[in-house]
């Protein structure tokens, strides 16, 4: 009977991926890149063009993205067998542990096994329907969940790997686009955050955590290089009050550079 529940599950896994046209994973090899933030504003400049999207989130122990699209702690519609997405905005659904659990900051202690189980779930138990586009945030790193959403998820249209131009992220950028090259997922590119901040004081231009480094890793490696992102305090405060930035402030500078980077994105996965 367990192995009649696991082909069960697979089965259901590919039917509801076969509805979902693209699915795009974003991922660094290190934490504090921003890597949530592009993933979240990603998938809304998607909806805010009339796409269907969905929003995963499958960092089982650091969820953020409830938090960042407002929907923390909101109850998701469930038949005892299949859940709901909870709507973050027009035309976008998403789920997140952080959005599942009723406590936001209860730990989530838990080894591999209960999170393939959980990452299972979330592919073949929530009523995602028929999208045009599903953005998968992930944990950073090359552990348990971006292997697992890769093995369970072949047919992924490509991911998007996230770095700052710190020489650190970088070389931990290289990792993980190595890492998507064992495992088969085509790279869309690198896409280099938070580089410049105008002062607001004197408009000059500060190099918070160096820039370029991003296009060099990306030449090095011989993968597309998607775009630099600039620091804008204000994508800090939409992210702590659950507001997304790039529906917010549309002709903004971040907005902008993460449109184009999307924009590059989706030309490499078509």
């Amino acid at each position: 009977m367990h192995n009649v529940h696991i082909d069960h599950r697979a089965s259901l896994i590919k039917e509801k991926m076969a509805r979902i046209r693209r699915k795009i994973l974003i991922m660094s090899n290190k934490g504090g890149v921003g890597k949530s933030t592009i993933a979240v504003n990603f998938a809304a400049l998607l909806a805010a063009r009339g796409l269907k999207t969905g929003l995963l989130d499958i960092d089982i122990h650091g969820p953020s993205v409830a938090r960042m699209t407002g929907q923390e702690g909101k109850p998701h519609g469930t038949d005892g067998k299949s859940i709901d997405p909870l709507e973050a905005a027009p035309n976008l659904k998403m789920i997140s542990m952080g959005s599942i659990m009723k406590e936001g900051y209860a730990p989530v202690i838990w080894r591999g096994p209960l999170k393939l189980t959980v990452l299972k779930q979330f592919l073949a138990d929530v009523n995602w329907g028929d999208l045009d586009t599903l953005v998968i945030d992930a944990p950073p790193g090359t552990g348990d969940e971006p292997l697992t959403i890769c093995q369970l998820i072949p047919e992924m249209t490509g991911a998007v790997v996230v770095t700052t131009g710190q020489a650190v992220a970088l070389l931990d950028s290289r990792k993980a686009v190595n890492f998507l090259k064992q495992v088969g997922i085509p790279v869309l590119g690198i896409l280099e955050n938070m580089t410049v901040f105008n002062c607001p004081h004197c408009a000059g231009k500060i190099s918070l955590f160096k820039t370029g480094g991003g296009a060099q890793a990306a030449a090095e490696m011989g993968v597309p290089f998607l775009g630099s992102v600039p620091f804008d305090p204000a994508v800090v405060d939409a992210g702590d009050s659950g507001k997304i930035y790039a529906l917010e402030n549309p002709a903004a500078g971040p907005s902008s550079a993460i449109a184009a980077a999307l924009d590059a994105a989706l030309g490499r996965s078509a």
